[in-house]
């Protein structure tokens, strides 16, 4: 339940991270509010995911989540360049994720 739990932090961070793109400094009211939402949420579920996993393994998780959703949807929403290098540097971030998992 635990790696369920954190999952869902992880989509909360990439969630607030987009958000923050559309707040436009936070001088927006809707986008602000969800994504001022999404961040708490975000916490408070790597905290209670903290119950059972190891701190190290989960916030990397948490944060690995964050970053390659946020790069890909930075890819796809924004049109942030595709490189072959950008792309096999995500790959490698997913990499550590699934390395993680298999050892906790």
């Amino acid at each position: 339940m635990a790696w369920s739990i954190l999952f869902v932090a992880g989509l909360l961070e990439i969630t607030w991270a987009i958000g923050l793109k559309y707040t436009e400094g936070f001088t927006r009211l809707i986008p602000s509010v969800v994504t001022l939402a999404a961040m708490a949420g975000s916490i408070i579920l790597l905290g209670l995911a903290l119950k059972s996993l190891p701190v190290g393994t989960a916030y990397a998780v948490w944060t690995g989540i964050g970053a390659v959703g946020t790069a890909t949807l930075g890819i796809i929403l924004f049109a942030e360049p595709a490189t072959a290098f950008r792309l096999a540097s995500i790959g490698l971030i997913v990499a550590g994720i699934v390395g993680l998992k298999l050892v906790t």
